[in-house]
């Protein structure tokens, strides 16, 4: 049987892919701080308490599980207003104790390092698509730890482990058995900020109507943390054929394919709420650009993934798992 470390595992994403880790007959070994995740996202799954930078934790780790045989990275500060008010914290944390798990992992033999890589490093200004090799110009201190992580992991590839960088576009919803889903009840992402509007029964603001996309409103690409989950299992299980030497280290895109508008944003969340939500067009914020969405012909290729779930099942089951969340994180 498989085993997979996944650093970080604990929080929304990472614990999302221990559950998919899990349906498919992988199993996962959580190690997380705990710094955000949540201990009871970690039920009934083998876990370890402590920081990815703590190297006799990780030499505990492969020494009970010898048998893993690759690692998820999903470990990391990911707020990016949090980040510009400590930039120092967020290198200490995403840059800093990255290189020290990496040490670690490759003194345990450890080969195989899928890393939680972030679109907010491309230069994604005008609402058009980007691919793998689109220009980075990461905005804020939160990015440029993700884009300094994978020039770092791509150095030490070509001596140590190989690395293999999943660029995750903007994730909605939740596992679709409720087990796992956002952890914080006020989201700042834009469906989160949705949810709230319409909850509070106030209009929600569409910042921007003039940026250069079909209906003048911001673009982004959402794709379904459940989608996402399978992207990784699809990494863990075609690992070996990806990075083939000489190559060591690869980055591909995981979105959908196709942008979507905050117009059809809400739209989209109005087919699935029983109540209309009402929107209001507002000026532009300080710092807002028109956004991109990815092509995804790479994940295609060498992954076999393509999303299967709409943006309205992502709402739907975003919507489904509040008050299961609020149940199960009394904290």
């Amino acid at each position: 049987m498989v085993k997979v470390l996944i650093a970080g595992g604990a929080g929304y994403i990472g614990s999302t892919v221990a559950s998919a880790c899990l349906d498919a007959g992988i199993t996962p070994v959580i190690l997380d701080s705990l710094v955000r995740g949540r201990r009871e996202f970690t039920e009934g799954r083998t876990f370890y308490e402590g920081d990815i930078a703590d190297g006799a934790l990780v030499d505990r780790i492969f020494s009970e599980h010898p048998d893993i045989s690759a690692v998820v990275h999903c470990a990391a500060l990911i707020v990016v207003p949090e980040s510009v008010a400590d930039p120092i914290g967020y290198y200490e944390a995403n840059v800093g104790k990255s290189l020290a798990f990496v040490s670690h992992l490759h003194r345990n033999g450890c080969d195989r390092i899928i890393f939680s890589s972030s679109a907010s490093i491309y230069q994604a200004k005008d609402g058009s698509p980007v691919d793998e090799d689109s220009p980075l110009a990461p905005q804020s201190p939160y990015a440029r730890t993700k884009a300094v992580c994978e020039e770092m992991f791509a150095d030490i590839a070509l001596a140590g482990p190989r690395v293999l960088s999943l660029r995750y576009f903007n994730p909605v919803g939740a596992d679709p058995e409720l087990r796992t889903g956002l952890q914080l009840r006020r989201p700042s992402h834009a469906l989160g900020m949705l949810i709230q509007a319409h909850e509070e029964g106030r209009p929600f603001p569409v910042t921007g109507t003039d940026y250069p996309t079909r209906d003048g409103s911001g673009i982004r690409d959402y794709v379904h943390v459940w989608d996402l989950a399978a992207a990784h299992i699809a990494a863990i299980e075609r690992f070996d054929s990806i990075l083939v030497r000489p190559k060591r280290s690869i980055a591909i895109n995981l979105g959908t394919g196709s942008g979507t508008t905050v117009r059809e944003l809400c739209a989209a969340f109005n087919n699935v709420v029983s109540t209309p939500l009402v929107t209001i067009d507002s000026d532009r914020r300080p710092g807002d650009v028109a956004g991109s969405y990815t092509k995804s012909d790479r994940a295609a290729e060498l992954l076999g993934w393509t999303p299967k779930l709409s943006l309205e099942d992502g709402i739907r089951s975003a919507l489904d798992w509040i008050p299961v969340r609020d149940a199960l994180l009394k904290g």
